[in-house]
C-alpha cells in the first residue's frame, strides 16, 4: 500500500431540519392546539484514532465529506429524523490543523480517540413550544440550525520511541531489519527507503520498544536536496535518535565526520527542538576497519562528540544486542520517571506555585488585620471589637430582619 502521510479534506455537517406550524384537526374537537413538531438534528463527522491503519491514502482520494441533513418536523407532534452521523477512521498520530487559518485543532495519539471535526446543526422547533396562555394558537417556529463546515490538512507523524536518522545508505534498513520484525527494502543504491517503516523491538514479554526508519537526510536537504525535510517530522515523537554513520564508505573521498556535521546541522536547521532531543552516535560498519576502538576514540574525538557512542555492524548483528538492551533500560528509566512525575503529590493540584503564595499571603494578611483590630481567639471583649464581634452584630441584624418577615407573612391573606 502506498504510504502518504499528508491530506487536504472538506467537512461539511449535516443542517437541522426545521420545525412545523401545525394544528391538531380532529372531528367534534374544534380547537385541538397547535401540534408541529420539531426538525431533527443534522449529521456529524468525527474521526476516531485507528492502529490499524498506517497511511492517509483514503483520504487522498475522497476529499469531500457530507453528512446528512434532518429531517424536517411534522404535524401530530412528529419530530424529524436525525441526519445519519459519519466516522472517518485516521492512523494513530494523526494530527489535525485547521487548513484556511493553520490552527491545531486535534492529536489523535491513542487507539480509539474520537473527536468532532463537524457537528451537526441543531433542529428548529415547532409550534408546539410557542403555546402559552395568551397565545393558544402560535404560528411561529424556527429553522434548523446549519451544520459545521470545515476545510482541515491531516497530517501523519508516527508514533516511535527510537528515531534513525543519517545519510542515505549509512545501514539504517539494514539495522532495524536486524533488531525487529519490520522488513524494509534493502539495496546499494542511495534512498533505497523512500517512507518511514516501523518495526517492534522485543527485549522480553513484557518489554519491547518501537523503532522508526526514515529516507536518508543529505547535506542541502533544507533546500530541497535528495527528499528534503518531507520526513523528519516523523521523528517528533520519538524519546531519542540514534545517528547512523557509515564508517567505512565504499567512495574513499567521503569524510564520514564531514557527513555527520552535516546532519546535525540540517536537524538544527529544521527544528529547535528536535535538534535537543537525546541523540545517540552509532559507528556502522566496524567490522570493515582494522582497528575499530581506535577508530572510534578517533571519531569522537574528531567530531567532538561526548555523548553515548555504540560501535556496530549492522549486517552481522555485532554490537546490536548491546545497543537494543542500552535503549530498553533507558527507555524503562524515562517511563518510570515520568510516572513518578504524574503521581507526585506536589504536581496533583492544579493550583501554580504563583498562585498558591498569593493565596497564603492574602490568609496572612488577613489574620494580621484580624490581630491588628483585637481579635485575639477566646478573648471576652466587647463583641463591637473584632471580626468575631462584628459577625455577632450582623446575625442579630439578619435574625431582626427574619423575624419581621415573618409578620408580614402572617399578616398577608394570602398565607393564612
Amino acid at each position: 500500500m502506498k504510504f502518504v502521510d499528508e491530506a487536504t479534506i472538506e467537512v461539511i455537517a449535516g443542517k437541522g431540519g426545521n420545525g412545523v406550524a401545525s394544528f391538531r384537526r380532529e372531528k367534534f374537537i374544534p380547537f385541538g392546539g397547535p401540534d408541529g413538531g420539531d426538525g431533527g438534528r443534522g449529521g456529524t463527522i468525527y474521526a476516531i484514532a485507528d492502529r490499524n491503519i498506517n497511511t492517509l491514502i483514503d483520504y487522498r482520494y475522497a476529499r469531500l465529506h457530507r453528512a446528512q441533513n434532518g429531517e424536517q418536523g411534522s404535524g401530530s407532534d412528529r419530530y424529524g429524523a436525525g441526519g445519519k452521523d459519519i466516522t472517518l477512521r485516521m492512523p494513530v498520530g494523526t494530527i489535525v490543523h485547521d487548513a484556511d487559518t493553520g490552527e491545531f485543532l486535534f492529536d489523535l495519539s491513542t487507539h480509539g480517540q474520537r473527536v468532532v471535526l463537524a457537528a451537526g446543526g441543531a433542529g428548529g422547533l415547532g409550534n408546539l413550544h410557542f403555546k402559552s396562555s395568551t397565545n393558544r394558537a402560535p404560528r411561529q417556529f424556527t429553522f434548523g440550525a446549519e451544520g459545521g463546515q470545515r476545510k482541515l490538512k491531516l497530517e501523519l507523524k508516527v508514533l516511535a520511541d527510537v528515531g534513525l536518522l543519517g545519510m542515505p545508505n549509512a545501514g539504517k534498513s539494514t539495522l532495524i531489519r536486524k533488531v525487529s520484525n519490520a522488513r524494509p527494502k534493502v539495496a546499494d543504491y542511495p534512498f533505497t527507503t523512500l517512507h518511514p517503516n516501523l518495526g517492534v523491538v522485543r527485549t522480553d514479554t513484557d518489554r519491547s520498544f518501537v523503532i522508526a526508519d526514515i529516507p536518508g537526510l543529505i547535506e542541502g536537504a533544507s533546500d530541497g536536496a535528495g527528499l528534503g525535510h518531507q520526513f523528519l517530522r516523523h521523528l517528533s515523537r520519538t524519546r531519542v535518535l540514534l545517528h547512523l554513520v557509515d564508517v567505512a564508505p565504499l567512495d574513499s573521498s567521503v569524510d564520514p565526520v564531514h557527513e555527520a556535521r552535516a546532519i546535525v546541522e540540517e536537524l538544527r536547521r529544521y527544528d529547535e527542538e528536535l535538534y535537543n532531543k537525546p541523540r545517540w552516535l552509532i559507528l556502522n560498519k566496524l567490522d570493515m576497519v582494522d582497528d575499530p576502538k581506535g577508530l572510534q576514540e578517533a571519531f569522537c574525538y574528531e567530531l567532538g562528540w561526548d555523548g553515548p557512542v555504540f560501535g556496530i555492524s549492522a549486517l552481522s548483528g555485532a554490537g546490536t544486542q548491546e545497543l537494543v538492551w542500552a535503549l530498553q533500560n533507558w527507555l524503562d528509566e524515562q517511563r518510570l520517571a515520568e510516572q513518578a512525575f504524574d503521581q507526585d503529590s506536589r504536581f496533583a493540584d492544579s493550583r501554580s506555585a504563583a498562585s498558591a503564595r498569593a493565596e497564603h499571603d492574602a490568609v496572612m494578611s488577613a489574620a494580621q488585620a484580624g490581630v491588628d483590630a483585637g481579635d485575639y481567639p477566646g478573648s471576652d471583649d466587647d463583641a463591637g471589637h473584632g471580626a468575631h464581634g462584628n459577625d455577632a452584630i450582623r446575625d442579630e441584624d439578619q435574625d431582626d430582619q427574619d423575624g419581621e418577615a415573618f409578620v408580614k407573612r402572617s399578616d398577608d391573606p394570602r398565607f393564612r
